[in-house]
């Protein structure tokens, strides 16, 4: 069992969480798109770059992405699900699309960072911008890296600026243009909260996480609630939607728990090596916009919806903008969720597979 936190360390969570509440509520009164996700995030980002104390604990942030996955679940109606379904192909363009980005965008971190790192052995820095491109989840790919002797102080950090950078731009640049909700596309299965439902739906996703937990399944609380609960919906079994408290609730765990990776040593950790990488993720963020805009001409699908599901943002922070923003949380998800689970499963043997290429000897005359 593991040993409880310190009360000194309970406290800073504390003061984070206090801060964090009133960075939401100065975004609420200036109408900020995704207040209570966007004000903890920046004002515990910014907290934590001028060496303040913050803190996340862990068992919230879990909390938080149980409650995401079992809200973003509910709107998985039985026509969705045949909707979503109709969409395979599109949706296979979209892994294999995430798959090719996140190599290119690894080589030309290579071919850009090789002669400013001299003292990083050239196939210890093609690990390091191979898994720092890959779009991916930030831990997940982190570990792989690790197994593959990259630096993963330098994947970290490439993979929690490009989420902070994609998070925050994108909801404004669709609130500055104008971008309507589509209150209609996708509702949620239940808009009322029954909290005898609701008590039992907890259960049921808990066990979901759990067997996740036992797996070894990646990002086992989001995933775990959410495979349940898209299964209860496309059973149209009704249980009870979430307050909207606990969905602001998670949202602030969720941007105060990406806020605190930003500290002092992240600032002052290669400078030129975090420029290049901002950098790329906006070129990321312009092929990404414009691919998004092919499969709307090919589906029909709204281009917003399909922006948030093909972005190089986080599934989370993507999943979330949806829901606020009412842009088709079903197919963002289907989309972050099947890419998410492909570049898990794929990205190591290939990139094993493109050292043994590289590492091959010429064939003699």
């Amino acid at each position: 069992m593991p040993a409880l936190p310190s009360p000194r360390f309970l406290a800073r969570v504390a003061v984070t969480l206090g801060l964090a509440w009133l960075a939401a509520q100065l975004c609420l009164a200036l109408h900020t798109p995704l207040p209570w996700m966007i004000g903890p995030l920046l004002a515990t980002a910014l907290c934590s770059m001028a060496g303040a104390p913050t803190a996340s604990w862990n068992p919230l942030r879990n909390l938080g992405q149980w409650t995401m996955g079992t809200a973003l679940g509910l709107y998985f109606t039985p026509h969705v699900a045949r909707m979503v379904g109709g969409l395979w192909w599109a949706i296979g363009l979209g892994v294999v699309w995430a798959l090719l980005l996140g190599w290119l965008f690894g080589a030309w971190l290579y071919r850009s960072t090789a002669a400013r790192m001299p003292q990083i052995p050239a196939q210890q820095l093609r690990a390091t911008t191979y898994f720092a491109g890959a779009i991916g989840a930030a831990s997940e790919m982190t570990l792989l890296a690790e197994r593959e002797q990259a630096r993963t102080d330098l994947v970290a950090a490439s993979h929690s600026l490009r989420v902070l950078i994609v998070t925050l731009s994108i909801p404004f640049a669709l609130q500055w243009s104008g971008v309507q909700a589509l209150p209609d596309l996708m509702p949620p299965a239940i808009r009322t909260v029954d909290y005898g439902g609701l008590a039992l739906l907890a259960l049921l996703t808990l066990c979901g996480v759990g067997l996740m937990l036992r797996t070894g399944r990646p990002n086992p609380w989001f995933l775990g609630a959410l495979a349940v609960s898209v299964g209860l919906t496309v059973a149209d079994v009704q249980l009870s939607a979430l307050p909207q408290w606990g969905v602001n609730g998670a949202q602030l765990v969720i941007g105060v728990s990406l806020g605190v990776r930003f500290t002092r040593a992240f600032l002052h950790a290669a400078p030129a090596w975090l420029l290049t990488v901002a950098l790329g993720t906006l070129g990321l963020m312009a092929v990404c916009a414009g691919f998004a805009w092919l499969l709307h001409a090919a589906t029909g699908l709204p281009w917003v919806t399909l922006l948030l599901g093909t972005s190089p943002g986080g599934i989370t922070e993507m999943a979330i903008t949806a829901k606020v923003l009412q842009l088709g949380v079903p197919v963002v998800t289907a989309f972050q969720v099947c890419r998410l689970v492909a570049v898990l499963l794929l990205v190591a043997p290939l990139y094993r597979g493109l050292e043994r290429r590289l590492n091959r000897p010429a064939l003699q005359p």
